[in-house]
């Protein structure tokens, strides 16, 4: 299966742009970026960000603020954040030996890094890669990291999955079946989190009293 799935990545395999680097800056800035947010959203914000801050020790002289307004529109501001404060970190003190240690950066993100950035031998899991081993219960090992994460997002779809055009579909035990979609995350229109988003956007664009914004959000 290994080797199949393989043929088909370098066929049908996704050209993005943090696949051309082993940079782990770089690397770090797209897992943070691509987490919960789309990746064609995420690349024209990419490329941006890096041009504006392209080493951690950049983006860590920058102000917490400058950051914050450069994600505006990604969502889930905190991730600024902490991707600010990781930056200050490995600039004053290297990359730590954990990477979990790094604010904002979880198991994922830090086997994403140890293998994209390093070549460990750690397969990242994320929800595509989960979904792929899961269906198909075969032990894929790090070498199909982004062929899984590809395979994941494009034919192994959540519900209906594209079996006819699955490269292991001929070995899969899940092969022809449909499933029932996770819990879904409530509408963004009229929700506590556009109350935090359009805070946030006020307080961005210039500095104004407490009292004009929604005490709440704020």
């Amino acid at each position: 299966m290994k080797a199949a799935l393989l043929a088909w990545f370098s066929q049908h395999g996704r050209d993005l742009p943090w696949r051309r680097t082993r940079d782990p800056y770089a690397i770090l800035v797209a897992e943070v970026m691509l987490q919960q947010t789309q990746v064609d959203r995420v690349i024209p914000r990419y490329m941006a960000w890096l041009d504006r801050w392209p080493t951690a020790e950049a983006l860590a002289q920058a102000p917490l603020a400058e950051a914050i307004r450069a994600w505006q529109g990604l969502g889930y501001n905190r991730r600024a954040v902490h991707l600010h404060r990781a930056a200050r970190l490995v600039a004053a003190q290297g990359w730590p030996q954990d990477l979990t240690s790094l604010p904002g950066v979880g198991r994922y993100t830090a086997d994403a890094l140890a293998c994209f950035a390093w070549g460990r031998p750690v397969l990242p899991v994320d929800v595509n890669v989960r979904r792929v081993l899961e269906r198909t219960g075969f032990p894929f090992d790090h070498e199909c990291a982004q062929a899984l994460m590809d395979l994941g997002a494009t034919v192994c779809l959540a519900r209906v999955p594209r079996c006819q055009a699955c490269p292991l579909a001929p070995a899969c035990p899940s092969r022809g079946q449909r499933f029932q979609p996770r819990r879904r995350q409530r509408p963004f229109e009229g929700s506590f989190r556009q109350r935090r988003a359009r805070a946030l956007q006020l307080v961005a664009e210039r500095s104004r009293p407490a009292a004009e914004l929604d005490p709440e959000a704020l």
